[in-house]
Order: structure tokens, then C-alpha cells, then sequence
């Protein structure tokens, strides 16, 4: 898999995640849709340490730094 996750990216995606879980977790959302945000939040972490979104591939989309040679 080619990178395509720029650092900036991951540390919103990171943050979004945390706030989700903080929420989740003292009973500020609960349900179904504590439930698919916390399913959401755990995507956000995954790809944040993976540097990798299945969702940007496809649309062409890369926040990565470009190196220059």
C-alpha cells in the first residue's frame, strides 16, 4: 500500500477519535449511533497508523508530502 496520508490528516483523524471515544464513553452518545461512531472513530485510528485510506485511493485523493529528487 502506497502512503497517502499526510501528517496533518492523521493528527485531525486521531483527535476526531479521541473526542468520539471521550463522548462514547461518558454517556454523551450512546445507542445505535454511539455505536457507529465509536465503529468510525476506530477506522479514523487504523488508517491514522497505517498512513493509508482505502476511501482516497480511489478518488485520487493523497495528503502525503511529495518528495522532491
Amino acid at each position: 500500500m502506497k502512503k497517502n496520508m499526510g501528517n496533518a490528516d492523521k493528527t485531525v483523524r486521531i483527535l476526531i477519535a479521541i473526542v468520539i471515544g471521550i463522548l462514547y464513553f461518558t454517556n454523551v452518545i450512546s445507542g445505535t449511533l454511539g455505536l457507529v461512531l465509536l465503529i468510525l472513530a476506530a477506522v479514523f485510528v487504523l488508517t491514522s497508523l497505517i498512513s493509508f485510506c482505502p476511501l482516497y485511493a480511489p478518488l485520487g485523493i493523497s495528503t502525503c508530502k511529495v518528495k522532491k529528487e
